[in-house]
C-alpha cells in the first residue's frame, strides 16, 4: 500500500497558488487554503483515509509559518508522502498583478510603504518555506502552463532528486528558481537566417544549423560533465529538486536545443522535467 500523499502549497501573495490548489483539487486531492501550520496534523488525523492531501500555507498563517519545517520532517517521519512546492514570481510580476487585480497585498495593514515593501517584507519571511521543497517560477507563464508543470511534477518519486532543465530568453528575465544558469549567448544564433528564424530549438532545421557548429556540442559536453560532478553534492545535502537554466537572447533556438539535449544526457538516470518558459507555442 502506498504512503498517503500531502502536497503542501506555499509561495508569495500573487504568484499563483490558488491555480495550483485547484489544479490539484482537479487531480484528486482534498484540498484546503489557509491552513496554520500547526493545525495540519490535526487535519491529516481528521481525514482518515483519505489518500491525497493538498494544503496551501502560506504568510497569511503568521507567525506559525515558522513551525513548517518542523511539522514537514514530523509527517516524514509518519511515512507520510509529504512534497512542498514553493511558488515564487518577481516582484515586478507581483506587483503588476496586484495593480491589476487590485486586490490589497495580505501584509499591506501591517506593512508600510506600498505593495513593493510588503513583497519584500513577504519574501523575508517565507525564506525559510522557499528552501524546503521544489521552486517554480512563474514570472512569465500563464494559468495554463502551470497546471501543466504541476501535473508533470506530480508524476517524480519525491524520495530522488529531480532535475528540472528550463530555457529562457534574457530578455524576458532571468528565472528566479533557477540554482545554475548557463548562458548560450555566444553561440550561433539561428534566428539571423531567415529560413530559421520562425522555427524553434525542436524543429529539425534548427538542430542541424546548431549540431553543425563544435562550440555548441561542446557547451553541452562541458555542462554535462559540471552537472555529473556535482548533482551528487545535492543528493547529499537532501535536496530534492535541482533547476538547471540555459538563456539564449529569446529563448527560442539555442536554450531549447540545449535543454533538449541536456535532458536526453540525464534522462537515463535522472528525473528529467523540461520547461521552455519563452518558447513560442
Amino acid at each position: 500500500m502506498s504512503a498517503r500523499q500531502i502536497i503542501l502549497v506555499s509561495g508569495l501573495s500573487g504568484s499563483g497558488k490558488s491555480v495550483a490548489l485547484r489544479a490539484l483539487e482537479d487531480a484528486g486531492y482534498y484540498s484546503v487554503d489557509n491552513l496554520p501550520a500547526p493545525m495540519i496534523a490535526a487535519l491529516v488525523d481528521q481525514l482518515g483515509s483519505q489518500e491525497k492531501v493538498a494544503i496551501a500555507v502560506d504568510v497569511r498563517a503568521g507567525e506559525s509559518i515558522a513551525a513548517l519545517p518542523a511539522m514537514i520532517a514530523a509527517l516524514r517521519e509518519r511515512s507520510f508522502d509529504c512534497r512542498v512546492i514553493f511558488l515564487e514570481s518577481s516582484d515586478e510580476a507581483l506587483s503588476r498583478r496586484f495593480a491589476e487585480t487590485r486586490r490589497p497585498h495580505p501584509l499591506s495593514s501591517v506593512v508600510t510603504g506600498g505593495v513593493e515593501a510588503c513583497i519584500r517584507e513577504e519574501r523575508r519571511r517565507l525564506t525559510v518555506v522557499s528552501e524546503l521543497g521544489h521552486r517554480m517560477d512563474t514570472s512569465a507563464i500563464n494559468a495554463n502552463t502551470l497546471r501543466a508543470w504541476i501535473k508533470e511534477w506530480l508524476a517524480l518519486d519525491e524520495s530522488k532528486l529531480s532535475i528540472a532543465f528550463q530555457s529562457f530568453g534574457f530578455k524576458h528575465g532571468v528565472p528566479i528558481d533557477a540554482d545554475f544558469v548557463f548562458d548560450a549567448r555566444f553561440l550561433p544564433n539561428p534566428y539571423y537566417d531567415p529560413a530559421l528564424r520562425a522555427l524553434t530549438g525542436k524543429d529539425a532545421p534548427v538542430i542541424a544549423f546548431l549540431q553543425a557548429d563544435p562550440n555548441v556540442m561542446a557547451f553541452v559536453t562541458d555542462i554535462a560533465a559540471f552537472l555529473t560532478r556535482w548533482l551528487p553534492q545535492f543528493v547529499r545535502d537532501h535536496r530534492r529538486a535541482v533547476t538547471i537554466a540555459i538563456g539564449c537572447t529569446g529563448g527560442q533556438h539555442r536554450s531549447v536545443y540545449i535543454v533538449d539535449a541536456l535532458a536526453a544526457v540525464f534522462g537515463e538516470s535522472h528525473q528529467i522535467l523540461t520547461r521552455h518558459r519563452d518558447m513560442p507555442r
